[in-house]
This record gives C-alpha cells, sequence and structure tokens, in this order.
C-alpha cells in the first residue's frame, strides 16, 4: 500500500538529492507501507515523485538520533524541537527515490484535493507524466 507523506520543500530536496534518508514522525502507519508518494507542501503545493519504505524504525528519540544522525538532514535541536514531549518516535528509512519528471498538481486529479497533515493512505496510483 501507498501513502501520500506532506514533507517540507526543503527537506524534499534532501531527500531526492540523498543527504537525507530518513524521514522523522511522530506517529506512523497503521497499514504495511511499501511507498511513499511526496507531497511537497506549500509554496511548491504538488506530488514531486516517490520513494520505497526499507525499514520502519520506533525507538527511544535518543536511540533513534544515535541510529540515523548521519544522514537525517536535520539538526540535533531541529529534531529535539519536532519531538518535543515525546520520549518515543520513527524514522522511515528511505529506499529507492523516483522523483517524476513532471510534479503533479493533485488538484488536477481531485479538485477537492487538501494536503494531509501529515500522511494519508492512498487507494489510487498517481501515474508518473
Amino acid at each position: 500500500m501507498k501513502v501520500l507523506l506532506s514533507i517540507r520543500p526543503e527537506y524534499v530536496e534532501k531527500i531526492f538529492s540523498g543527504e537525507k534518508k530518513y524521514e522523522y514522525r511522530k506517529n506512523i502507519f497503521k497499514k504495511e507501507i511499501d511507498k511513499v508518494i511526496v507531497y511537497s507542501t506549500q509554496p511548491e503545493g504538488k506530488i514531486v515523485g516517490e520513494f520505497s519504505v526499507e525499514i520502519i524504525l520506533h525507538d527511544t528519540l535518543d536511540n533513534i538520533w544515535d541510529l540515523t544522525s548521519r544522514y537525517s538532514g536535520i539538526s540535533h535541536s531541529f529534531f529535539k524541537n519536532y519531538f518535543n514531549g515525546r520520549e518515543d518516535g520513527y524514522a522511515i528509512k528511505i529506499g529507492e527515490v523516483i522523483p517524476y519528471n513532471e510534479p503533479i498538481d493533485p488538484r488536477d486529479i481531485n479538485t477537492d484535493f487538501k494536503p494531509p497533515q501529515s500522511f494519508c493512505y492512498l487507494e489510487n496510483d498517481f501515474h508518473r507524466h
């Protein structure tokens, strides 16, 4: 199954360049996910590519940071602020990355599209252009 994940443009860039190999989340999917469709949030506001999920780590924040910091694409202070008040978290290990040749405006597919706060499950495939 696939999910549509909202990611800020500066981190999308780091994912597709290979600098960022982990995507951090406070909450994770209940269903088994093998692909993430990347929605780059505003100002871009488009679906720009996808990546496969290698593994999802769930651990204490200290352990997650120790295991992933080298390829986090973020500072330790940003990591701590993001997870503020939590004891554990999730890190999605990014596998194969496929940037789309042409970004997709999700409103062309669904005029009522509202970007997910974090993620949403996808029943239909997005076809790459």
